[in-house]
């Protein structure tokens, strides 16, 4: 299977670069898999095209302020011209850097894979610093397996104290502007629980207290999971055939009451809806994990979903617009058809919904 195969034309004018002002005033595109037909609507209404005794479950992770901009201390720099003293010279050394916190590999040492800009100019050696008087130092150690870097940063009081003060909301690149102090709410679902996302799950932004009340209140049950969106969720495909394609695996972990709510939902053969294609992600890995049920814990997701997949949890799900030839895409895809989702793309585009993170979204049941 090709990945052009999943290629869609998508205006730049409709990829939305900001927040609406109120959460729940996104449109909502209804896409029923049987029938093939979708109709449009708003997401405030999503409550009642759900049942009693369906079961919702959502990520609750919240995203931190992964992104950071410093300098290279410049000694493992090589430079540009043998005239050190140079303007070129030493802003090369000591040039603006920016650094996206993927994963916290251990706490102590206090361990992160990464990616870095400029990749290319950033060496194993080399010493980072951020914030104002070189608050937060790392260094890096090694080169990772899809071309990250793994840095080590300097024993400080409160890490993530010191990054909530010196980091930035890490706004993904199709955003063209710079993160503002509202994203630091508005990038965050309502009932965000424990920190390490460095991206949102972004079908759950819709979501509102009052919201949330109303589904409760239709009899449907709502259980919460925690998968920590890595690079796996919006890295690149570079391949051309989609097999050859491998995921990042980010981690994830179950309650033992969730875990308990899912298992007697798919006893009881009620539906279980997923709130974005993490929750998809991180349920369907589990399940296998599981042994065909599933089991509380921890554990780490890489499982590729595309055309071809059984799914064996999730009967309905919640999920945004995503790019062309993603494997976001290609999970929808693989829950929905393939011809049904590109239909309904060029039926949204064409009705210039507002796709990706702040954009609008679509309920597949």
């Amino acid at each position: 299977m090709l990945v052009s195969d999943f290629h869609f034309h998508l205006p730049d004018e409709l990829i939305a670069q900001e927040p609406l002002a109120v959460r729940d005033a996104s449109r909502m595109l209804h896409l029923e898999r049987n029938t093939s037909q979708w109709s449009d609507g708003m997401f405030r209404d999503f409550p009642e095209r759900l049942r009693p005794g369906d079961l919702m479950v959502f990520n609750n992770t919240r995203v931190f302020p992964a992104r950071l901009y410093g300098r290279r201390e410049g000694r493992r720099a090589q430079a540009v011209s043998p005239n050190s003293h140079s303007p070129a010279t030493r802003d090369f050394m000591h040039g603006r850097i920016e650094v996206l916190l993927a994963r916290q590999i251990s706490t102590e040492p206090n361990d992160w894979e990464c990616l870095v800009r400029p990749g290319r100019k950033i060496g194993i050696g080399e010493r980072l610093c951020f914030g104002e008087g070189d608050e937060i130092e790392a260094e890096v150690l090694a080169r990772a397996e899809f071309g990250e870097r793994h840095i080590r940063f300097r024993p400080v009081r409160d890490f993530f104290a010191a990054l909530d003060r010196i980091g930035h909301v890490p706004l993904p690149p199709y955003i063209a502007r710079a993160d503002s102090s509202r994203d630091r709410e508005r990038y965050q679902t309502v009932y965000a629980g424990p920190r390490g996302s460095v991206a949102a799950p972004t079908a759950g932004l819709h979501f509102t207290p009052e919201v949330l009340d109303r589904i409760r209140q239709r009899g449907v049950e709502t259980v919460d999971i925690t998968l920590h969106v890595g690079l796996g969720t919006f890295q690149a495909i570079r391949v051309k055939r989609i097999e050859d394609h491998k995921l990042h695996s980010e981690p994830y972990s179950i309650s033992p009451d969730a875990a308990d709510a899912i298992n007697q939902a798919l006893q009881n053969a009620r539906r279980v809806i997923a709130v974005g294609t993490t929750t998809v992600r991180a349920l369907e890995h589990a399940v296998r994990a599981g042994a065909g049920s599933i089991a509380a814990g921890a554990g780490a997701a890489d499982l590729f979903i595309y055309p071809g997949f059984e799914f064996k949890v999730v009967k309905a799900m919640l999920t945004n617009f995503h790019l062309p030839q993603s494997s976001l895409l290609m999970l929808v895809s693989a829950f929905a058809g393939k011809e049904n989702i590109l239909r309904g793309y060029q039926h949204a585009v064409s009705e210039k919904y507002r796709f990706y993170s702040y954009g609008d979204c679509m309920f597949i049941d």
